[in-house]
């Protein structure tokens, strides 16, 4: 995603050891990034420690292998019909899950994650039973989906939670102080159905690394250039606003996102984006990495947490992705028509039906 500066292939390697001997004991990799690159770093970073020692989550879904490249829309999904039928779903992630771990140098996933599924993921049978075969294989420990890339999907997860909750052990949802919806109305229905929350972009695009201030440039490319004008300066507001909490608790500010994520249940992990950013004078990312491994045990009241919220309330701020009723047919695979059992289902959890 060119986030910042880009890190020489050993000073990532290094930054990879340092969060090891730093404290910090899991690590989340994908398949397709780099095409399989990122697994080869990962494993060769960790070789030297014991495989018990960390918990090594994957994630699989993009078919890089026999799929082509669609620009910036990236790698098809491997339910794509004109790749494969749902009888062939089991030996393609078999094959997928097999070669990641060969990347990573090991012969298990702790964790292992269908990767931004589109509609058929969600909905196909044949997929949670392939992923249910890597489990009784013994080749992944646990079963996950981590929907994606942008944000929204929250009908289609807590759907999926009543089909396939039985075998889903873990879901990644984006979710962090600045950005509470729509990940906050798949908590509830998670903890119903016994699935633990993994939650990603807690930095919110680094702002709470605390160094990405009003005004910064950023690199032509950087991903994060192309988020609405102004959104730094209005996250550091908010932010702001935050801030007397986190100094009550002793927290610096990404410790303070984290907790917050972490005082909710069922939240169990969390996942910060850690980036080198560009310019004179800008922190090192070996410095974030040390400080974020001091992580404390604090837990925020309920008060806390929702003064935060509101603070933070972000509804209605951008176009989610996954079933709307914008489509009326399946055009890409990250958004398709809201089928009539997705608004039954958000009128019985309470969400509305206008999405």
């Amino acid at each position: 995603m060119h986030f910042g500066e880009m890190l020489e292939e050993d000073r990532y390697k290094a930054c990879i050891r340092l969060a090891y001997e730093s404290g910090v004991r899991t690590f989340v990799t994908a398949d397709v990034y780099g095409q399989g690159k990122a697994d080869e770093a990962l494993g060769e970073a960790l070789a030297d420690y014991p495989r018990d020692s960390y918990c090594l989550v994957g994630t699989i879904g993009h078919d890089f292998y026999e799929g082509s490249r669609n620009g910036s829309a990236g790698y098809p999904r491997f339910t794509a019909p004109e790749l494969r039928s749902p009888a062939e779903y089991r030996d393609f992630l078999r094959m997928a899950c097999e070669r990641s771990l060969k990347s990573c140098r090991t012969d298990h996933f702790d964790l292992l994650m269908l990767h931004n599924p589109d509609e058929k993921g969600f909905t196909q049978e044949k997929v949670w039973t392939g992923m249910s075969a890597l489990k009784a294989e013994g080749l992944i420990e646990q079963i996950g989906m981590a929907p994606g890339p942008a944000n929204g999907f929250t009908l289609d997860i807590i759907r999926t939670f009543e089909l396939y909750g039985e075998v889903i052990d873990w879901t990644m949802i984006i979710l962090n102080p600045l950005e509470p919806w729509p990940g906050q109305h798949v908590l509830p229905a998670a903890k119903k159905h016994g699935v633990d929350i993994l939650t990603r972009v807690v930095d919110y695009g680094g702002i709470f690394h605390d160094d990405l201030k009003p005004g910064h440039e950023f690199r032509p490319g950087d991903h994060r250039s192309y988020r609405p004008a102004g959104w730094v300066e209005h996250g550091n507001e908010k932010m702001e606003r935050m801030r007397a909490i986190a100094e009550r608790h002793g927290l610096s500010m990404i410790h303070f996102a984290s907790i917050w994520n972490l005082s909710q249940e069922p939240v169990k992990s969390v996942v910060p984006t850690f980036i080198q950013e560009a310019g004179e004078g800008a922190r090192l990312i070996e410095d974030k990495i040390r400080e974020y491994a001091a992580l404390p045990e604090v837990i925020l009241t309920a008060e806390e947490v929702e003064e935060i919220r509101a603070i933070g309330d972000n509804t209605g701020c951008m176009t989610l992705k996954g079933a709307s009723k914008r489509h009326e047919v399946s055009e890409r695979p990250d958004e398709w028509p809201m089928r009539p059992e997705l608004v039954e289902l958000a009128e019985r959890y309470g969400l509305g039906t206008e999405w």
